[in-house]
């Protein structure tokens, strides 16, 4: 098998991509205002289609403000994303630490914490577009 496939078989591979990218869409996201029209960020399809917010709808405008270091406007534009970011935040960082050290790491949702996640996402979902 060629050198460089095996490469991408590395338990390390998958995360550190996910990382890379990030870090370029936050590079860009820093100097793309999402606030402004004229951009070239790509819109929520959900809301495209149904006119309703979806739970991440925001989250662009949200990691632009705190990029920027404005934490209170990145509250105003999503609450639920910004409080679960620490939580994803932390499942990337244990993804690629297991990654580097040759380990693949699949975290798991019980049956009642995928209801919990939904459910959640659903009741945050009718909020925002009641209020919105």
């Amino acid at each position: 098998m060629p050198r460089a496939s095996l490469a991408f078989r590395h338990p390390a591979a998958a995360p550190l991509a996910v990382l890379a990218a990030g870090a370029a869409g936050a590079a860009y996201l820093y100097g793309t205002n999402p606030h402004q029209p004229g951009h070239l960020l790509p819109g929520c399809p959900f809301r495209l289609v149904t006119g309703l917010l979806c739970p991440a709808c925001g989250g662009t405008r949200m990691v632009y403000d705190l990029l920027h270091g404005h934490l209170a406007q990145a509250w105003l534009d999503n609450r639920a994303l910004l409080l679960v970011s620490p939580y994803a935040l932390a499942l990337l960082g244990r993804w690629a630490w297991e990654g580097l050290h040759g380990r693949r790491w699949q975290p798991r949702l019980s049956p009642r914490a995928q209801v919990a996640v939904l459910g959640l996402a659903v009741t945050w979902s009718v909020i925002r577009n009641v209020h919105h």
